[in-house]
């Protein structure tokens, strides 16, 4: 949108200031950050009030930018993948598979405890939420994906394949840390082993 102001009989377009837009979408990123803050806390269903009072913003803020919260989890979507982004392209330094596939097992415990309790919110919410269903589903399907890449050999064994692939979801390291009291070393140690002896007899 222009205004116009007359200039030497012409009437020429003068740009409406940026200030509106810079504090709106300002207002914008304050609201993704609580958002964020709230469910890293241990919030997964933070309500539009915590989210405004967090924010610093009004009420009618969170609507306003917000139409739904599908907008929502597509902004902290991308806040995410932005964060894990160099995370997940750094080389992998082994040269066998068996050493790679050990690697992604680390790996994957650093990006599971950052984006752990967004996994869990996204959880409570995927039944009535058509992004965050698609979300997760591109999600696994990465992440199998990886694993196909990383590990040829093992990928050629469907079995072993789909263990390998079960040992280094979220889903087990979720159950190890959580409900069987792992510390994030004792449950890569757990996993390592259990790589390790199935992958044992693979040529």
């Amino acid at each position: 949108m222009m205004t116009f102001t007359l200039v030497d009989q012409h009437l020429t377009p003068a740009p409406v200031t940026d200030g509106r837009r810079r504090r709106s979408q300002d207002s914008r990123e304050r609201i993704v950050r609580a958002m964020l803050e709230l469910v890293h806390a241990g919030d997964p269903s933070p309500g539009a009030e915590q989210v405004a009072a967090r924010a610093g913003v009004g009420l009618r803020s969170v609507f306003r930018h917000f139409a739904d919260m599908d907008s929502l989890y597509r902004e902290m979507s991308a806040l995410i993948e932005g964060e894990l982004r160099s995370l997940i392209r750094q080389p992998f330094s082994a040269d066998d598979w068996r050493g790679r596939t050990l690697e992604l097992i680390e790996r994957r415990a650093a990006v599971y405890e950052r984006i752990g309790p967004f996994l869990r919110a996204s959880e409570t919410h995927r039944h009535r939420s058509p992004f965050l269903e698609a979300d997760h589903t591109r999600f696994v399907s990465a992440a199998r994906e990886i694993l196909r890449q990383q590990a040829p050999e093992a990928a050629r064994n469907r079995s072993l394949f789909e263990a390998l692939d079960l040992l280094l979801s979220f889903e087990t390291w979720s159950r190890l840390r959580r409900e069987q009291g792992l510390s994030y070393k004792r449950a890569v140690d757990v996993l390592e082993g259990m790589v390790k002896v199935l992958t044992a007899e693979v040529g």
